[in-house]
């Protein structure tokens, strides 16, 4: 290992420099004006492993976006480790909000990346993260030093639920096979407070429209007699949350498993500083579900949010318009038990029973996923555990995240495997807002970090 270690430090600005054109290329998969540089991306990310040293990469082609495949078997006897990441990242919007270019990455320092942040779109999700591995395998693969076999996934659709990504996996499980899935697309507490993610919440995602009278109206004209969509928008949004920060819909909260006192008085025992958080965050105070603490509410409780809403005029001056129609996008973070399926169709049948009669409701199902827990008693979980000691000098806290992945529930499902979530950005990383970052910090321990992993991991499974 200390050749490999070795290795990397000689080659940590070549390291950079290839992340920092990697981040150049706007993958955005929400939008198909993007989708020639979704494709350059998956070529940039198939080649980026084939210099690293990894045989039989391939772009292989979805019904949408390709995901890159690649291996190295060793020995046919020893463990399989499948390496999971996307190369999609989120659109930019707000760009007016950026800093610099979202595309345009350069490096600054910050009260929290004192040595040095990357700022681009991708930089810790995921692109930033996936190719630290690339660069983790090249240091082993260059160094006659890789203790198992690695294959890797790395899919493009990431970012709008995975599409595709079961029918992959489906139609492939002998090329997948493997004894577990490692994934860095999660996070760390601190810097200085190593951390192994141990649960994910699931995700449902909806679109809502409700339409008033057949066409815009002028608001003097009907104002007052006629249903404003938007405003009829606002309550039933409104109504969704009662005083005490719980879900109104009906059957929300059936399947929701709750945590003994005894692991929530565990999940407090990880650093948290709320004065930090609220100033890292411009807040003045924090809001959600009475009972609980903000990191339960961020992590172990089931979410409602609306993510956009939209309707009537918007542009510069002034129109007095009774719009038709208005819109939301509404986001539920689901915790263990509950299924997305379930959830999107007890929403959708109580946005529809709350709706005035003046108005006509539809809820459209975007996408979803499960929930998923990860155990800390087995060599996968120990493996990392062990690989964090070695370079943060210290034990990792276990912890849950309020995140998705959705594809960690498909994989234990189609490919019989585990995941291990060993992440290394940060929440303040500012990942899905502008000014995404992520640190030079981060980014060099999870190239030191990774080799350790599968060094334990082969031992472990001996």
């Amino acid at each position: 290992m200390q050749e490999v270690q070795n290795y990397i430090q000689a080659n940590k600005d070549r390291f950079l420099e290839e992340l920092l054109e990697l981040l150049k290329i706007p993958s955005v998969s929400a939008d198909p004006a993007f989708k020639n540089d979704v494709i350059k991306t998956a070529e940039f990310v198939a080649d980026s492993l084939n210099k690293a040293g990894v045989d039989n990469v391939e772009v292989c082609p979805t019904a949408g976006n390709p995901i890159v495949y690649g291996d190295k078997i060793i020995n046919p006897d020893l463990p399989t480790v499948l390496v999971y990441g996307h190369y999609d990242v989120q659109p930019a919007d707000p760009i007016e909000l950026w800093e610099s270019g979202p595309f345009e990455p350069v490096i600054k320092k910050t009260e929290i990346h004192p040595d040095g942040a990357i700022f681009a779109r991708g930089s810790c999700d995921d692109k930033g993260q996936l190719y630290m591995h690339v660069k983790a395998i090249e240091a082993l693969l260059a160094n006659d030093a890789l203790p198992c076999n690695v294959k890797f996934m790395i899919e493009g659709e990431e970012e709008v639920g995975s599409v595709n990504l079961g029918i992959f996996c489906k139609e492939n499980t002998e090329k997948l096979s493997c004894d577990v899935i490692l994934i860095s697309d999660t996070s760390i507490i601190a810097n200085d407070t190593p951390s192994i993610t141990t649960a994910l919440r699931g995700l449902s995602y909806v679109e809502v429209e409700v339409t008033g009278p057949n066409r815009d109206l002028h608001s003097g004209v009907y104002g007052g007699g006629v249903a404003n969509p938007i405003n009829v928008l606002c309550d039933m949004i409104a109504s969704l949350h009662d005083e005490n920060g719980h879900i109104t819909v009906e059957g929300f909260y059936d399947d929701v498993e709750e945590l003994s006192m005894e692991e929530r008085k565990k999940m407090a025992e990880a650093p948290f500083n709320e004065e930090a958080y609220k100033k890292s965050l411009g807040i003045d105070a924090v809001q959600g579900e009475k009972g609980y603490s903000t990191e339960e509410r961020v992590s172990i409780r089931p979410t409602l949010d609306v993510n956009g809403i939209w309707g009537g005029y918007i542009g510069e001056g002034a129109k007095t318009v009774l719009p038709s129609k208005a819109f939301a996008k509404i986001s539920m973070r689901l915790v263990p038990h509950q299924d997305s399926d379930k959830i999107t169709e007890l929403f959708s049948n109580h946005f529809n029973k709350i709706a005035p009669d003046s108005v006509k409701v539809e809820v459209k199902p975007h996408h979803g996923g499960a929930p998923a827990v990860t155990p800390t008693d087995t060599p996968e979980y120990q493996a990392a555990h062990l690989a964090m000691i070695d370079t943060f000098g210290k034990d990792p806290i276990p912890k849950r995240e309020g995140g998705s992945i959705p594809i960690v529930a498909l994989f234990e499902e189609v490919l019989n495997a585990k995941s291990v979530l060993m992440g290394f950005g940060l929440n303040s990383d500012a990942i899905h807002s502008p000014n995404e970052h992520f640190g030079l910090f981060n980014f060099y321990k999870g190239i030191e970090t990774i080799p350790y992993f599968y060094k334990h991991y082969a031992e472990l499974k001996k």
